[in-house]
């Protein structure tokens, strides 16, 4: 037989409800982390092909709307620098994903047992 939510006690729903909450943090954690993740390929395919010129070719950066031309290691520095901070990023979502994975999982089951023991 199925347990209605409003049968369940106070503390119950408001340990669905904070689950809820904090399942949708997740989800805006994950995503972020994989737009962080797009852009750190992305700086680094810039990195590999940036390096793979001579000082020759003219070098040229996108800065809003416009392109303008750049300095190769400037640039290069940029990226590098861009490529460090995306990387720090990446691991803090990571660590934010894992410990919300857990509250989640240990509310998950607080809320069975519960569920469990009432009926």
């Amino acid at each position: 037989m199925a347990i209605k939510y409003e049968d369940l006690p106070p503390q119950v729903q408001n340990q669905i409800k904070q689950m809820q909450q904090l399942q949708q943090q997740y989800e805006i954690i994950a995503q972020q982390r994989l737009q962080i993740e797009a852009r750190l390929k992305e700086t680094e395919t810039a990195i590999e092909e940036l390096s793979k010129l001579s000082g020759e070719e003219a070098v040229y950066k996108a800065i809003g709307n416009l392109i303008v031309k750049a300095n190769k290691d400037k640039l290069l520095k940029e990226l590098q620098e861009d490529k460090e901070s995306l990387e720090i990023r990446k691991k803090s979502l990571e660590s934010q994903e894992s410990r919300l994975k857990e509250k989640i999982e240990e509310l998950q089951n607080r809320i069975q047992e519960a569920i469990q023991s009432k009926g």
